[in-house]
């Protein structure tokens, strides 16, 4: 079964900071930076020193994504969405995916459709778990900012069936 965890603290509070320190522990971009923990607590504990580096980590933050409308959040999304598969190199070189996945991959750009951005996440996390053959550990951070701004602006309707459908799938 999949674990999700839901952090809520007030604004200010670190939520972004220990996500990013989450990431740098966890994600196998960081496989060789073992300096960055070594004089913390959660170095003594060898099972969890075990984890620093070994996984494949998607961290996502919506913090800029902040439009007046819809279509102006939907681009916005959707180049955020397009710079995270770039941060990922190895899915472009990989030659192991089904011909379905690789048509998949190629839709992720600027230009894809509402439906692939909503189902994007779903895709990274599937492709990666391909690759490394393991489940891939999700940071999600300020996913409510263009929520909010769609409450304001009079599109919420748009926006949470979009955001509902890539979070579910996630």
């Amino acid at each position: 079964m999949d674990d999700v965890t839901l952090i809520t603290r007030p604004r200010r509070f670190g939520k972004t900071l220990n996500m990013s320190t989450l990431n740098c522990f966890f994600s196998n971009k960081y496989e060789n930076r073992s300096d960055l923990f070594e004089s913390l607590k959660v170095w003594e504990d060898a099972d969890l020193r075990a984890q620093q580096g070994k996984w494949p980590v998607i961290f996502l933050s919506f913090a800029g994504i902040k439009g007046r409308t819809y279509e102006d959040t939907m681009v916005q999304m959707k180049k955020a969405l397009t710079e995270l598969f770039l941060g990922f190199p190895e899915l472009y070189q990989y030659t192991g995916f089904e011909r379905i996945e690789q048509q998949s991959l190629n839709k992720i750009c600027e230009e894809m459709s509402d439906t692939d951005a909503a189902f994007s996440v779903k895709l990274l996390a599937s492709l990666l778990m391909k690759i490394y053959g393991k489940k891939v550990l999700i940071f999600l951070d300020e996913y409510d900012t263009p929520l909010q701004e769609a409450y304001i602006n009079g599109y919420w309707d748009d926006l949470v069936g979009l955001t509902r459908t890539m979070f579910n799938n996630a």
